[in-house]
């Protein structure tokens, strides 16, 4: 999507309004205006009118004292708005925000574009199926080129997450995986280096060998890092993205139907990681950041690891396995302890981990826990709201290491029937000595169908929270 900004913008014109005396501001006629007002009253807050036999667009958006609020409004009305001009073929808009605020028009257009994504890679009738819409040009009043490069960056970034969880197994191999993260790297300028099977057999990464031990496929470690000159901060931040490009729960079989038909998208956290090291490296913010993601699929080859085997990991712990579906804990418990190297300031995890996180909260919310204090998690908390990618915060109290105690090993890989994402979530904390937090997003990483500018498929749920997080950390 090319977004310019111009005195004058070009295109079928769109007027954002959030209060109704900017009506004065349009060129409406005076039956016009009636008429849209008629609409308000009836909570019809989007509108057609034609100059020229041309469209023109009048959007009203009620604001409240929810800021936030009015955000996801912004979102909403742009979401809205594309499924009009996707309907009338349109292919150039000309944005004009009445109200002049930035950071309406931003949510705006970020609505409007999340909405225009579309995986066509494997449709035969693609060109048909493309949306129309390739030109945005803004008002200048109403942004900054600042803003417009952001919101491109960042919106790009969700794009290519997207299309990664929606890949296919059969094409996005664990080493397929680190080839496009390598693709990204280049584009994104960020630092991509790849371990293969043997360096990570050399390194005694059990967890990963483990369950990669009924593929045929061999496991990667991919490591993204994004090192600007004059990073303000003196420890590297390490975000740790799960990589299972495909999961059928091992020998403990997961079932089909809205199970393993979705469990393509169990490397969602790492295609996350990536697309925040896309942003980092794209937009040169002055933080330096590492990415780690562990990467296999988990199948039940006739070699696959088995409930009731004792596992070496990377740290030296033992892990009695119970339930091989339980893997995606084991790939980033090596990567966790990897982290140490770094001495990093903190350590963020992203995974769908647990189907009781998405029980717990659905699909509105990720989970997060950790050690990593209320000081940042307020922080998380806070920015999640006003991008709309929202936290709810689990305990992690040491009755739930109870659960996963083992007899014959350090720990087990599950606990009992109940608690289980917090049990997840202190079965990693093992493996952390630094400030962590992990985020649970298997209840919001992919939708069976689009809701407003969430696509149906991979969402890049997460990546616009963690990249806004630091993003305002550099700017301090």
């Amino acid at each position: 999507m090319n977004i310019q900004i111009q005195k004058n913008p070009k295109g079928d014109l769109v007027h954002l309004l959030t209060d109704l005396t900017q009506l004065a501001q349009t060129d409406l006629l005076k039956e016009e205006v009636e008429q849209f007002e008629n609409g308000v009253k009836n909570k019809i807050y989007q509108q057609v009118f034609f100059r020229n036999h041309r469209p023109e667009w009048l959007v009203y958006v009620p604001c409240i004292e929810d800021e936030d609020a009015n955000f996801e409004a912004f979102r909403k009305a742009g979401a809205a708005l594309f499924k009009a001009l996707k309907q009338y073929k349109i292919s150039e808009i000309g944005l004009i925000n009445q109200d002049k605020h930035e950071q309406h028009t931003y949510c705006f257009l970020e609505g409007l574009i999340l909405s225009s994504y579309q995986f066509l890679k494997y449709r035969s009738d693609a060109k048909a199926l493309q949306h129309d819409l390739k030109n945005i040009s803004v008002e200048k009043e109403s942004t900054n080129a600042k803003s417009i490069a952001k919101l491109s960056t960042i919106c790009k970034a969700v794009f290519l997450a997207r299309t990664l969880v929606n890949e296919p197994s059969n094409f996005l191999t664990a080493t397929q995986l680190s080839e496009e993260v390598k693709a990204m790297g280049k584009e994104g300028m960020f630092k991509v280096s790849v371990y293969g099977q043997a360096k990570i057999e050399q390194l005694g990464m059990g967890g990963i060998l483990a369950v990669n031990k009924g593929s045929t496929e061999p496991a990667t470690f991919t490591i993204l890092e994004h090192k600007p000159a004059k990073a303000k901060n003196s420890k590297p931040i390490v975000l740790v993205g799960k990589g299972v490009v495909y999961d059928t729960g091992g020998l403990s079989l997961k079932p089909t139907p809205n199970s393993m038909d979705k469990m393509k998208s169990d490397m969602s956290g790492a295609a996350l990681v990536a697309g925040v090291l896309y942003i980092l490296g794209s937009l040169d913010i002055p933080l330096h950041v590492i990415g780690l993601i562990p990467a296999t699929d988990n199948r039940p080859g006739g070699n696959a690891y088995t409930p009731g085997d004792v596992i070496k990991m990377y740290s030296g712990h033992t892990v009695e396995v119970l339930n091989t579906d339980a893997e995606g804990r084991m790939l980033l418990a090596d990567a966790l302890h990897f982290a140490k190297k770094y001495q990093p300031e903190f350590v963020a995890d992203f995974a769908t981990l647990t189907g009781a996180a998405a029980n717990a909260i659905g699909d509105v919310a990720m989970v997060a826990m950790g050690n990593i204090g209320d000081y940042y998690m307020k922080k998380f908390k806070k920015i999640g709201k006003s991008v709309n990618e929202k936290i709810v915060e689990l305990p992690l109290w040491e009755e739930y290491g109870e659960m996963i105690k083992s007899e014959i090993a350090d720990m087990k890989n599950i606990g009992g029937p109940v608690g289980g994402a917090i049990t997840a979530g202190k079965f990693l904390e093992k493996y952390t000595d630094y400030p962590w937090v992990h985020f649970d997003i298997a209840g919001v990483s992919f939708r069976d169908s689009a809701k407003h500018y969430l696509s149906a498929g991979g969402t890049g749920y997460g990546i616009r929270m963690m990249a806004e997080y630091l993003i305002k950390m550099s700017e301090k």
